[in-house]
């Protein structure tokens, strides 16, 4: 097993100097290998001379996702082809796909800071992990896949869908760790229900992530499966995931700060915001060969946590992401993330987990409608009741956002599920754009 702890409980001066080291050589790296990068840094008159420590990242350009589409699809890898070992890509659902290329170094990189994420969450070679994140060019499925290999467990490279399959092999073969999106752990959890089977299960631990989720949701998805939910967090830009991830305590996720230099900015300014501020979260890879990236804006919104966490670990955690910039809504003028909705949504008792944002535009105003399931033990044809649920939601909505949305309470297992990233939000605005 490759997973050393002595990193993550290193102390802020000792990461500080293997950061340094391993940002310098990273510049280097780039500068003499990456035409792109190259080219970016004697724009700004910079040569890996001037970069001597964490301090000086300010002076290095930023990568945006743009960047990577533009150079589409091998424009950003800094080694030859012949040491290229895989490539995964983004869906491409937004534009060109955005390409990643790995070393053997770097797959074994990836490797151990997943194996780092299941440690954290007590597992070892005695669990069975069940990866139900989509295998193939998605970086979930493989990336946990080997860290889970990594750490001595037993694999079900089952991937995501077919959720009957799923159960049956969870009761059959005894999971007891699960990965997929939350969005997918919360329909099998529903489907597990349904089955009444819930004693059967073996499951004590799930690996959610891929896409944002409240605490309320974890709530849930721990009180369906009867497990101990974590948040992961990654990005293909930057290695997949394993950036980052929360241990037994919850109260942030670490980040593997050896490999991922992070930083907090300004979306507006791009100025870093001070210690603690909420800002834009920023990536640069200090360890990786194939394709590291250099101050990458992800257009996450978090904070960063430097004191010690009560685990043991000393390394830097991020908030649970707030949202995204690309993601935020604008209604009325005001700024509305959808996890906001979600959060409220969850306060309520009487409601499901699911729902869908309709926004769309009526006499050039802005119309905001949120669909919301009822549990199938609150759903009633007592109009008044109903009423009463609708209203109350409205003006919680209201006191939170700073506008009036329209709720439609509607039929338990009426929205459509998903088994990858949920689709929470469909804008009709855009289609009005010349």
């Amino acid at each position: 097993m490759i997973w050393n702890e002595s990193y993550e409980c290193m102390g802020r001066e000792e990461m500080r100097e293997v950061q340094n080291k391993r940002l310098r050589t990273t510049v280097e790296h780039v500068y003499h290998n990456s035409p792109f990068y190259r080219a970016k840094m004697q724009e700004l008159g910079i040569t890996p001379m001037d970069i001597e420590t964490i301090d000086d990242l300010v002076k290095l350009p930023f990568t945006t996702k743009t960047d990577l589409r533009d150079q589409y699809p091998f424009g950003l890898f800094s080694v030859p082809m012949s040491e290229i070992v895989r490539l995964h890509a983004s869906s491409g659902t937004t534009g060109k796909s955005v390409v990643a290329g790995y070393t053997r170094k770097d797959l074994s990189t990836w490797s151990e800071v997943i194996a780092r994420t299941f440690t954290s969450g007590g597992c070892s070679r005695n669990d069975i992990f069940q990866i139900a994140y989509g295998y193939g060019l998605f970086t979930g499925g493989l990336g946990a896949h080997y860290g889970a290999e990594n750490i001595g467990a037993s694999v079900i490279p089952i991937s995501a869908g077919n959720t009957e399959k799923q159960i049956q092999l969870m009761t059959d073969f005894g999971s007891t760790a699960l990965c997929c999106t939350p969005s997918y752990a919360l329909y099998l959890g529903e489907a597990i229900e349904d089955m009444g089977i819930k004693d059967k299960l073996k499951l004590r631990v799930g690996f959610f992530g891929a896409e944002p989720w409240t605490e309320a949701m974890r709530l849930e998805i721990e009180k369906k499966l009867n497990i101990k939910a974590y948040d992961i967090f990654g990005l293909t830009e930057v290695i997949g995931p394993g950036v980052s991830y929360e241990c037994y305590a919850q109260k942030g996720m670490h980040i593997n700060e050896d490999h991922f230099l992070p930083e907090i900015i300004n979306p507006k300014t791009l100025e870093p915001v001070a210690s603690g501020e909420v800002g834009e979260l920023v990536f640069t890879t200090i360890t990786k060969e194939g394709m590291p990236v250099i101050r990458y804006r992800t257009k996450d919104l978090t904070r960063l946590m430097y004191e010690p966490c009560s685990c043991g670990r000393t390394s830097v955690r991020m908030h649970k992401i707030m949202g995204r910039s690309d993601d935020m809504l604008i209604i009325r003028g005001v700024n509305v993330f959808p996890t906001q909705i979600e959060s409220v949504l969850m306060e309520f008792g009487e409601t499901a987990p699911h729902y869908h944002l309709y926004v769309d535009r009526e006499n050039n105003t802005d119309t905001f409608d949120v669909h919301v399931e009822v549990r199938p033990e609150n759903f009633t044809d007592d109009m008044s009741s109903m009423l009463n649920l609708r209203k109350r939601i409205e003006a919680r909505i209201q006191s939170v956002v700073g506008i009036h949305a329209s709720v439609k309470l509607v039929e338990p297992r009426s929205i459509e599920r998903s088994i990858g990233k949920a689709q929470r939000v469909t804008d009709k605005r855009n289609l009005y754009k010349e």
